[in-house]
């Protein structure tokens, strides 16, 4: 088993900028694909950002150029830095760990976060 928990969601002015942290306990975290998910009100839950030692890192169209995914394996833990934050940004972001990244691609994610929320105010 995995644990996730995510932690660093509130409130930011566009054009702000937060850091998401995902801890992650139990199983062996580096040998995961770990990513960023999130969920709009009303909307379905999306990709956002993928890291997977060995593979060049995956983001969305929406936020390529303001959106990083570092990861810090002694430490257990997966960020995802968000700059220049737009209204449209909003949304519950999940952490996820999948084996591969094309079943966490493919929305086949093994564990799951609680989420934290992100809101963006204009």
């Amino acid at each position: 088993q995995v644990q996730l928990v995510e932690t660093g969601g509130g409130l930011v002015q566009a054009g702000g900028s937060l850091r998401l942290s995902c801890a992650a306990s139990g199983r062996t975290f580096g040998s995961y694909a770990m990513g960023w998910f999130r969920q709009a009100p009303g909307k379905e839950r999306v990709i956002v950002a993928i890291t997977r030692a060995g593979y060049n890192t995956y983001y969305a169209d929406s936020v390529k150029g303001r959106f990083t995914i570092p990861r810090d394996n002694a430490k257990n833990t997966v960020y995802l830095r968000m700059n220049s934050l737009k209204p449209e940004d909003t949304a519950l972001y999940y952490c996820a760990a999948a084996t591969t990244v094309a079943t966490m691609l493919s929305n086949d994610v093994d564990y799951w976060g609680k989420g934290t929320l992100v809101t963006v105010s204009s």
